[in-house]
């Protein structure tokens, strides 16, 4: 293997590692962890010298278990912290449930002190929880962001892959934490080591936090067609209150009957059903990860009536949302 230029200046050599705490909530998502410790642990071996130490913490501080199911032991219970540490805490599925009381406080506590912190995934909703997200940027897995959205109203949610907003930082999950490092090792360091950390990881598309988390309309719904794009782009953001197809037609220079045609021919269905598609998704995110009414659910994703609002979910889903919210709930109960 190739030798690795060193990235060490005379001050450096002198400077304390930098501190990263991680905390793993139960269930946590194992990539956006992995993820960002192996930046850390290659920025340290590509610049031949310590830049950066972790410790692995959590609630209990003996052994947690993320999504796959693999245990993990921690090396201590949630900490006291030094002012100069940085945060990490790492979320994965049922967010809502394994974000407790205990973390919130501490969360809380450490946070006065001035600490960076940080939340990889759905961790996002555990510093929003905590009230220390109010009035800034965030950003949360895309699966998240319609319940999130619902119920933290005064955070400027985004659809990016990381956000640095101050002395807090989010990430969407999966990949994203390896963004998020290199650019605090960037920023810290210089870019040539971020971009040798990337190398490493066999990592060659460095996104920043101007790139969006999921991908474009035409790459998801496999149709590069600008019109069909834009129309579905209008239908994504504005799911409570729906757009006639009529208005959609016209929105894109063309007739009613055209816009038809072409769902037919690229979607294999009509404009009405594929948008309903969205309504109804939206609703089962919310229905899933939120504890708003059946009614409340329906208002947010366009249905006047819940009487309707049922009778489409159920043709979709083939269950009620009364029976999903039901079935959802005795799953959480059965896994604690």
């Amino acid at each position: 293997m190739k030798n690795h230029r060193k990235f060490v200046t005379p001050n450096e050599c002198k400077a304390k590692p930098a501190k990263f705490v991680f905390v793993l909530m139960n269930k946590f998502t194992l990539l956006s962890f992995a993820s960002a410790l192996e930046s850390l642990r290659i920025a340290n071996r590509v610049s031949g010298r310590e830049l950066y130490c972790w410790s692995i913490t959590g609630e209990g501080g003996r052994a947690i278990t993320c999504s796959a199911g693999t245990a993990f032991q921690l090396d201590s219970d949630l900490p006291t912290l030094n002012r100069d540490d940085t945060v990490i805490i790492c979320g994965g599925v049922d967010i809502k449930n394994t974000t407790t009381q205990p973390l919130l406080n501490w969360i809380r506590r450490e946070s006065r002190k001035g600490v960076r912190l940080g939340g990889l995934c759905t961790a996002t909703y555990a510093l929003a929880k905590a009230g220390i997200l109010n009035y800034k940027k965030a950003t949360i897995h895309w699966e998240n962001q319609d319940s999130f959205r619902e119920e933290f109203q005064d955070i400027e949610l985004t659809k990016s892959v990381f956000v640095i907003d101050g002395n807090r930082m989010t990430t969407a999950g999966g990949t994203s934490s390896i963004d998020l490092m290199l650019k605090i090792i960037a920023e810290e360091h210089d870019e040539n080591l971020a971009n040798s950390v990337a190398d490493q990881l066999i990592y060659s598309a460095i996104r920043t936090d101007q790139d969006t988390q999921r991908l474009s309309v035409p790459t998801r719904i496999g149709v590069r067609h600008p019109k069909l794009s834009q129309v579905i782009q209008m239908m994504e953001v504005n799911i409570e209150e729906p757009i006639s197809p009529s208005l959609l037609a016209t929105e894109v220079g063309m007739s009613t009957r055209q816009l038809e045609r072409l769902f037919r021919r690229y979607l294999n269905k009509s404009p009405k059903r594929y948008y309903m598609g969205l309504r109804l998704q939206k609703a089962r995110n919310l229905l899933m990860q939120t504890d708003m009414s059946v009614i409340n659910v329906a208002l947010a994703c366009g249905f006047m009536s819940p009487s309707h609002f049922s009778k489409c979910y159920r043709a979709h889903y083939d269950i009620t949302p009364y029976r999903e919210r039901g079935s959802h709930s005795t799953t959480k109960r059965k896994d604690h």
